[in-house]
């Protein structure tokens, strides 16, 4: 009998993947994005240190975000590049954790790049 690979082992293997060619710096750290049923959270790391410079989540008090959309992801992103520039951040490498840029994940990155990221 064949067995099923559930969803979230496949998204582990995907982001395990991922990590293996996507290194944050000092210079260029890694803009990881964790998405749940229920909330979206974003940080920028370096990983040469091993430290989270910034982090923005959707359970942020001064978002005060009512549920868990795509607009809400659009916002977490945007108070995470603002977060970013006031800590002289300008530029990183985008780390989707493994999901697909598509939906939350991609309002995220669209409104962080609006808001002065690069990647």
């Amino acid at each position: 009998m064949i067995s099923k690979v559930s969803n979230q082992a496949a998204r582990k293997v995907r982001h395990e993947r991922v990590r293996s060619k996507v290194f944050g710096t000092n210079e260029c750290p890694r803009l990881c994005v964790f998405r749940s049923n229920t909330n979206i959270y974003a940080q920028i790391i370096d990983d040469e240190n091993g430290n989270t410079l910034v982090s923005a989540s959707s359970l942020d008090k001064e978002l005060n975000l009512k549920n868990n959309n795509v607009e809400a992801a659009a916002k977490v992103g945007e108070s995470l590049a603002k977060k970013a520039k006031k800590a002289g951040i300008k530029k990183v490498v985008f780390d989707r954790g493994g999901y697909l840029y598509h939906g939350r994940v991609k309002a995220l990155a669209e409104a962080a790049r609006e808001n002065g990221l690069e990647f």
